[in-house]
């Protein structure tokens, strides 16, 4: 049952069929998507309750300089053109100019979103993604959909009409998709989300069974159910490429027979989609990213209403100008110290046995840099006892990490240099090693612009070698 908030609601008739963010098995909840004249495909933008959509956060805010707007408006300048294909409308041209790689292709047949009648085993749907932005296309859909994260506000819903037009617009979708784009699984603010089910033969949950909504701290076995994987695992069963049979318990679900597959033949007819892989190395990224991207938002949001609180006791003349209460300031640790922890892949589920992709998407990916003068980089893997070689999040270089409030982004800094000098010996950090920080550090020193002093004077201070 959709639900419905407080607020505006527009009713359509002839309404077409609603659909989901592609392959990150989240419900894009209740889309009201309708022919408009000459457009093709509208969307109703306003449309029930959204929280944060008053000050400070204003999430409705049409300031975005998230990759979606970005595009949109050089589209509008002339300075591009989106091409047309009639096998697969603009998918191609889109993650060509969003810089999205084929190689991040996964392809997800269970039955978890408003598209549920299109899609199944034959007709998986496809997830494409870059640092900042998801793609998602089902087959013979109606329209491209996208998650695009601004720097500020994080998480911006869009669709974009598969039928050629002479005029491609991208059009915002959010008060819908935020009724479940909120939730605890994104931390409740505006996100994404990975599920795993125990998929039956239509690609529809099984009955009586769990779910799981996926990060880097889930065991490779409760990975990927519903998903088609391609890729090695060696000795580690995971729930992709298998289908439960009717009326079996959930407990004989065969995670071994597809752990290890090069390819989906006699799985489905890949030739819809632009690639004939699902790979294992993209699909253990993606897992990471979409949880850091939560608490990044998750972050950035808490600490703005906090601050904006403290606006409202300097006006009523209980907090001195310029300073930051106690209790805000309890409230960003509070915040910022999960931010850290899954920054630095405290709590990842380790591998146990090694593993590759299929795709060349873990090629693709290592080469985006940026590399110290020792050519080390946070982009390249280890994929036999953990996912990256140096383990702190490639996201801290991104404009959505380095928006977060100063006091925010100060804290969290502060808090991951303790830890890679050796300050911070605490249990919760066992996992890193003394060469892993010593790296880590090293390498955000050389590639990471405007660090705080402190980081760069411990470096230079031990000559260059971190302790």
């Amino acid at each position: 049952m959709r639900r419905i908030g407080v607020g505006s609601i527009m009713k359509v008739s002839g309404t077409l069929p609603v659909k989901a963010i592609v392959g990150i098995s989240v419900f894009v909840a209740g889309w009201s998507v309708f022919p408009a004249l000459g457009e093709g495909v509208g969307v109703v933008k306003y449309q029930g309750y959204v929280p944060f959509t008053d000050a400070p956060i204003n999430y409705r805010s049409e300031k975005l300089t998230d990759p979606i707007a970005k595009l949109q408006r050089r589209i509008d300048a002339g300075e591009v053109k989106l091409e047309f294909e009639p096998e697969h409308g603009y998918l191609r041209s889109v993650l060509k100019e969003l810089k999205v790689p084929i190689s991040s292709q996964a392809l997800v047949f269970s039955k978890t979103s408003f598209q549920f009648p299109q899609i199944g085993p034959d007709k998986p749907r496809a997830l494409y993604y870059n640092d900042d932005v998801y793609v998602g296309q089902v087959q013979q859909g109606k329209s491209l959909e996208f998650v695009s994260f601004d720097p500020l506000q994080g998480a911006i819903f869009y669709v974009l009409d598969e039928n050629k037009t002479q005029r491609p617009q991208f059009a915002r979708s959010e008060l819908d998709c935020i009724q479940c784009h909120v939730a605890a699984s994104t931390r409740n603010v505006p996100g994404v989300m990975l599920r795993s089910v125990y998929p039956g033969p239509s690609g529809t949950q099984a009955g009586g069974t769990p779910s799981f909504f996926t990060g880097q701290e889930t065991p490779m076995k409760d990975r990927w159910g519903g998903w088609y994987v391609t890729g090695t695992a060696g000795n580690q069963p995971h729930m992709g490429n298998a289908i439960l049979p009717k009326d079996t318990p959930a407990d004989q679900l065969d995670r071994v027979t597809g752990a290890n597959r090069r390819d989906l033949k006699g799985l489905l007819d890949t030739s819809p989609y632009l690639s004939g892989h699902s790979d294992i190395v993209a699909q253990l990224v993606l897992a990471h990213q979409t949880n850091m991207h939560n608490l990044i938002t998750q972050t950035n949001y808490q600490t703005r209403l906090a601050l904006y609180a403290d606006e409202a006791k300097v006006k009523k003349g209980d907090l001195t100008p310029g300073t930051i209460s106690d209790a805000t300031k309890q409230q960003i640790q509070r915040l910022a110290d999960p931010l850290v922890r899954y920054l630095l892949f405290t709590n990842e589920a380790p591998l146990t046995d090694q593993v590759a992709g299929t795709s060349g998407f873990a090629e693709e990916f290592s080469a985006r840099g940026p590399r110290d003068s020792q050519g080390r980089s946070l982009r390249d893997f280890d994929l036999r006892k953990r996912i990256f070689r140096y383990p702190c999040s490639y996201l801290i270089y991104s404009e959505h990490f380095d928006n977060l409030p100063t006091p925010a982004r100060d804290y969290v800094l502060h808090r991951v240099f303790e830890v890679l000098s050796g300050h911070e010996q605490g249990a919760e950090f066992a996992s890193l090693s003394a060469g892993d920080r010593r790296a880590i550090l090293e390498i955000l020193v050389a590639t990471k612009p405007n660090l705080p002093e402190e980081w760069k004077n411990f470096v230079h201070a031990e000559g260059g070698q971190t302790r």
